[in-house]
């Protein structure tokens, strides 16, 4: 005689006989579910998942970064570098993230931590492959914000806010923009509005699932990308001199751009940033690659697949990305200036300078061109940040067995309150510190990690099968002892003089004395070298980081003269100056008086909590391990 129990869904039953049954239906049950689930999440069609993987990869940098790394590591020569990066380190990561993450596919998984684990079986790689949770996520934290800012500014640019203003207007309204307490539309608090209208752009897009929601919209957003992006080009080619007051012309900027300065390829810090940008150009090292290509057929072609990804990155950013900003800033501004401006990096030409110069085109021509600008930049933004959300979702819909609607959502509320603090802190530091330790440190050392457990760990012949499995195409044996010797090496490399970078990229001073290393370096960055006269976190003074005399006080900033520049420093809001013009300071000489909270203060916090981010979830990860194992024994026992 038996007795029936309820427990949830579950039917327990003291006969064993009567056990083994009703486990038997609800296994079968499961896996059935589990297979409907997998089938929904699969890719639709090729060119979807060619098209949502390029987009993956096609993103602000290949607009905003790539020309300004052009311009200063050699013009046309850098080209060289970047290509042999290209074949040595980029494709041959490709090839490794595609193919470890359709092997975890085949074995049911789609988030990072798990598909380390299915290529091999030493507990250790599944907390390795929490980095590319960690490193994605918090990159999509802060990159979520700067989409909201492109859609802001192609709104701006259709309504025509730029129209009329001078060179120094357009330069502020960035400024005022990111000032939460000022409202550049009708709208009060609209950069915040603008934030969370991305985010739950993005999320309601990620519920939709692989192929109805990431797929379709890749269909979208790339071909609109490749017009947007086609039309600037043609644009920037035609902007003659005395066109729409260019006082040069863009080919000037053409000609410097492509020009070879080969005197350059024999500096290492060329290579560094060749290969720097080969690897974040290309999404590598943040395990969304591996979850998109998770969801991929038994039999699917990686390796042509792949290569129709990486070529499509390359033709968008060495083609289009390189014929926007650069060449139409240096019609209006002459080389010299341009390059000047370069130096605050791709983002102040971009949002500080280009809507300017657009204004210059007329109204209708200034509307297109904004809206084709920062069209450009949004649509490749989105589908970057749908790629880059991906491995925290599928580690929920994998760990938790969570709905892709309910894992998003609730992705979605986690990636608010990341990303708040970027928002909140910008001119903190806070937002440089997600930058640097997530979207650099992060994914480079995963990239890192997961090379050498492929080439080293797993072993390049298994590896080798995997990538050809279902292959219309075979790759050059080349690339087989590339894989197993140069990329492993390259990776170690790079990441060992990011490590111990000299002061100025100048690696003359390299010698077993030592060497002092440079701000941007891990080490310095780790040291807060660099950091100024106010390192610590509460003071009851402000203090000078030149040497000079002042010439200017008011009650908000207080003006030196170092000799070769005037320095403007703003004074912490709430404290009192305590110099006056005339007097002489130098490095730590007090500026002002009053409590004040310094931004070491806030980088140190950050940097506490994105550790703490990581701990909590390898934690995570722990607990979902360790429950997986406890029901396969109990399987086992039934």
């Amino acid at each position: 005689m038996s007795v029936l129990y309820k427990n949830k869904s579950l039917f327990f039953y003291r006969n064993k006989s009567i056990i083994f049954v009703a486990n038997y239906i609800f296994t079968e049950k499961s896996k059935k579910k589990t297979e409907m689930d997998q089938q929904t999440q699969a890719w639709g069609s090729r060119i979807g998942l060619i098209l949502a993987m390029a987009g993956n990869a096609v993103g602000l940098g290949n607009f905003l970064r790539f020309p300004i790394q052009a311009v200063q590591n050699g013009g046309g020569a850098f080209i060289i570098p970047y290509l042999i990066s290209f074949f040595l380190l980029g494709l041959p990561l490709l090839f490794i993230e595609w193919s470890t993450g359709k092997l975890g596919g085949m074995s049911g998984h789609h988030s990072p931590p798990m598909i380390l684990q299915s290529a091999h079986r030493h507990p250790i790689w599944k907390y390795f492959g929490s980095m590319g949770i960690f490193c994605s996520t918090l990159i999509c934290a802060y990159y979520v914000y700067i989409e909201s800012w492109t859609l802001s500014y192609a709104i701006h640019s259709v309504c025509g806010t730029f129209m009329g203003m001078s060179e120094t207007e357009v330069a502020s309204f960035f400024g005022k923009y990111l000032d939460l307490g000022v409202s550049t539309s009708f709208l009060p608090h609209d950069t915040m509005i603008c934030f969370l209208v991305c985010i739950i752009f993005n999320v309601w897009i990620l519920a939709k699932g692989i192929k109805d929601g990431i797929e379709k919209v890749a269909k979208i957003a790339m071909p609109m990308l490749l017009l947007f992006g086609i039309f600037l080009v043609v644009r920037a080619y035609t902007l003659d001199k005395g066109d729409a007051g260019a006082t040069f012309g863009s080919m000037d900027g053409f000609n410097y751009l492509w020009n070879p300065q080969f005197d350059s390829l024999t500096n290492p810090k060329v290579w560094l940033a060749a290969g720097g940008q080969v690897f974040f150009t290309m999404s590598l090292g943040m395990g969304c690659i591996q979850c998109y290509a998770s969801y991929i057929k038994k039999h699917d072609d990686i390796v042509l697949n792949s290569l129709t990804a990486g070529f499509t990155n390359e033709f968008t950013e060495v083609v289009l990305g390189s014929a926007i900003i650069f060449p139409i800033a240096v019609g209006y501004f002459g080389v010299p200036a341009v390059l000047e401006m370069t130096q605050s990096g791709g983002f102040s030409l971009g949002f500080k300078t280009l809507p300017y110069l657009f204004s210059q085109w007329g109204p209708v021509l200034s509307a297109l061109a904004g809206l084709a600008f920062f069209g450009l930049l949004f649509f490749s933004a989105v589908t970057s940040s749908l790629a880059i959300s991906t491995p925290l979702v599928t580690f929920f819909t994998d760990s938790y067995k969570w709905n892709q609607k309910k894992a998003s959502w609730i992705y979605g509320v986690i990636l608010f309150f990341l990303a708040l603090p970027t928002v909140l802190f910008f001119d903190k530091g806070v937002f440089d510190q997600y930058d640097f330790w997530a979207g650099t440190f992060a994914l480079f050392f995963f990239g890192m990690i997961e090379t050498i457990m492929f080439s080293w760990v797993m072993g390049l012949d298994k590896g080798w099968r995997i990538i050809h499995y279902g292959a219309e195409m075979q790759l050059p044996i080349i690339f087989k002892y590339i894989l197993r010797y140069v990329t492993p090496v390259m990776m170690i490399l790079i990441f060992v003089t990011a490590l111990i970078k000299p002061k100025n990229d100048d690696w003359s001073q390299i010698s077993l004395s030592g060497w002092e290393v440079d701000n941007s370096s891990i080490i310095g960055e780790l040291t807060h070298k660099g950091i100024g006269a106010n390192s610590s976190w509460v003071s009851n003074f402000y203090y000078s980081d030149y040497t000079g005399q002042v010439t200017g006080v008011t009650d908000n900033a207080v003006e030196i003269n170092c000799g070769e520049a005037v320095k403007t420093v703003s004074l912490p809001e709430g404290t009192i100056p305590v110099v006056k013009v005339g007097d002489n300071v130098e490095p730590g000489s007090a500026l002002s008086e009053g409590t004040v909270y310094n931004d070491v203060m806030y980088v140190d916090i950050t940097r506490i909590s994105l550790l703490l981010c990581l701990v909590v979830l390898c934690v995570m990860i722990y607990f979902v391990d360790k429950k997986n194992k406890q029901q396969q024994i109990r399987i086992e026992e039934d």
